[in-house]
């Protein structure tokens, strides 16, 4: 029985999550700093990194006190080393370091991406490798071959924008806050379908996303709809001057229509090449991860047009979709057991991809 303690500071969570024997989830504590960087329509690297040291230890005590152990229980430290944000890293690490230093304890590092991809492995004991991973969230958007010795095979990534970047420059383009994905999910089902479509954009190679494009799309439409309403009122205070200007924005219809028609243009690109790489590969399981992950059309189109083609889709519950700990510590057992520890002179590595 091996009690490894992971911990994820690639962003704004601050998460400790505790796991046994790389299955079990002993507790998976998240501390969001999102409400922090809501006013500027993203992520605020100093302000993710303040956030991180003033909330660790709270996370530390609140993830011993639900699984019900003290420090000393615990068998190995696991922590994110990259990709992610330099100075947020570097608090994780540092943290890590010292835990694992004062307990005498193993340290192992943990690469972000894969430990999205073990979030759906950990939670189905028999998705086995080889399959499709699809790594989707606000940083990233790639597809691989995960392989059963900890070694990936990268398909393709994005060339521009991730898939999660795309949700939250549309939504902040509509006036619907931050963060994107999850309102446009929810919003979408108000949308009528098929009222907006926007084009498919793909990226030269057969694996790789673009989203840039669609992004431009979802703009130039907008821009065309508010110029159009403006002429409307225009001719229509010509018309009649006593009477009141329509209103030159959006209406609640409009958005909803506008963000399902985005939705489905960047799920379609998705469920797309994720089946692509399956026919190319000649594997039939798809392992997802990452925040996108739990958006509700990508799961259902994905789930179904898989399954007519004979292919299963796995994804993580939606805890385990974000960033988390639990993911962290469930992949560093995978790592601890190919005897793959770090050194106390473990640096970050930003730009990370894989290893």
């Amino acid at each position: 029985m091996v009690r490894i303690l992971g911990i994820e500071t690639s962003c704004d969570e601050t998460a400790i999550g505790i796991v046994e024997d790389g299955r079990r989830v002993l507790s998976n504590a998240v501390a969001s700093s999102v409400e922090l960087h809501g006013p500027y329509g993203g992520v605020i690297p100093e302000i993710a990194c303040r956030a991180h040291v003033e909330t660790i230890w709270g996370v530390l005590t609140k993830a011993l006190q639900d699984a019900g152990l003290s420090l000393a229980e615990v068998d190995a430290i696991a922590v994110t080393y990259g990709p992610g944000l330099p100075g947020a890293l570097v608090v994780g690490l540092a943290f890590a370091k010292g835990l694992a230093l004062s307990l005498d304890r193993p340290l192992i590092g943990v690469d972000h991406l894969a430990a999205h991809l073990y979030a759906a492995q950990m939670m189905q004991p028999d998705l086995e490798p080889p399959y499709i991973g699809l790594v989707v969230s606000g940083g990233h958007t790639l597809l691989c071959v995960v392989h059963a010795d900890a070694r990936y095979e990268l398909l393709g990534e994005t060339k521009d924008d991730a898939v999660g970047e795309a949700f939250d420059k549309v939504a902040k383009l509509l006036g619907l806050g931050y963060p994107g994905g999850p309102v446009i999910d929810r919003l979408s089902e108000q949308g009528r379908p098929g009222a907006v479509t926007f084009p498919r954009t793909s990226a030269k190679q057969a694996f790789d996303f673009s989203f840039s494009g669609l992004k431009t799309s979802v703009y130039q439409y907008v821009q065309r709809e508010l110029e159009g309403r403006a002429e409307g009122s225009r001719l229509k205070a010509d018309a009649a001057p006593h009477e009141p200007a329509a209103s030159t924005s959006l209406d609640a219809q409009a958005v909803a229509d506008v963000a399902a028609g985005f939705q489905e243009a960047a799920v379609e690109i998705l469920v797309t090449k994720t089946l692509r790489a399956c026919q190319r590969t000649g594997l039939s399981q798809i392992g997802v991860g990452g925040g996108v992950a739990a958006n509700r059309r990508l799961r259902s189109r994905l789930t179904e047009d898989a399954a007519a083609k004979k292919i299963r889709v796995v994804f993580p519950p939606p805890a385990l979709c974000v960033d988390n700990g639990a993911m962290v510590a469930g992949q560093a057992h995978v790592l601890l057991e190919r005897g793959r520890v770090a050194p106390l002179t473990l640096a970050v590595d930003p730009n990370l991809c894989l290893v």
